[in-house]
């Protein structure tokens, strides 16, 4: 029997949408080269899909082994030819798994990460974004200092700079 705990039916229109372990979901078929892949199903709305679908090996040839394999290498800090030689894989394809993997994994950290144990409930996605107080422009222009010639008063700092 196999672990379909981890998948959810991907059709927007199904009741059972991406929920996951729902018991809605069965192996139908598999495919790829020696069959590795597995083609599932929706039992509620007859939905067929990849179980790759929705992630970076979706449309890729890969083997799942030799993909973990470039990745934990880009990971370790290796660059994408230094990963092709050691993987077996041309550059190209580093290039492009590292590309779909990005974003992928930026949503994935959105996903769980969504709200804060601090209770902020902000993303890292939206740390610079316009509500950042880092990213707003003050209405007043920042205070200028200028010289004074020695004259102390209590409101004058000792250091001889003054406020306007």
């Amino acid at each position: 029997m196999d672990d379909l705990s981890r998948f959810c039916c991907l059709d927007p229109d199904c009741a059972l949408y991406s929920r996951r372990d729902a018991g809605n979901l069965t192996v139908c078929g598999r495919f790829g080269k020696y069959k590795p892949i597995r083609l599932l199903s929706c039992r509620a709305c007859k939905y067929r899909f990849s179980e790759r679908k929705g992630t970076p090996l979706f449309g890729s040839h890969l083997p799942e082994d030799k993909a973990r394999a470039v990745l934990d290498h880009l990971r370790a800090g290796n660059g994408t030819r230094q990963t092709s030689r050691l993987v077996g894989v041309h550059r190209d394809t580093v290039t492009r798994l590292a590309r779909r993997t990005g974003p992928h994994a930026q949503k994935v950290h959105d996903e769980l990460v969504a709200f804060s144990p601090l209770g902020l409930g902000r993303s890292s996605s939206t740390r610079n974004g316009p509500s950042s107080p880092r990213s707003r422009r003050t209405a007043t222009p920042p205070m200028r200092l200028r010289a004074t010639t020695g004259t102390t008063s209590p409101t004058t700092p000792s250091t001889g700079w003054s406020w306007p």
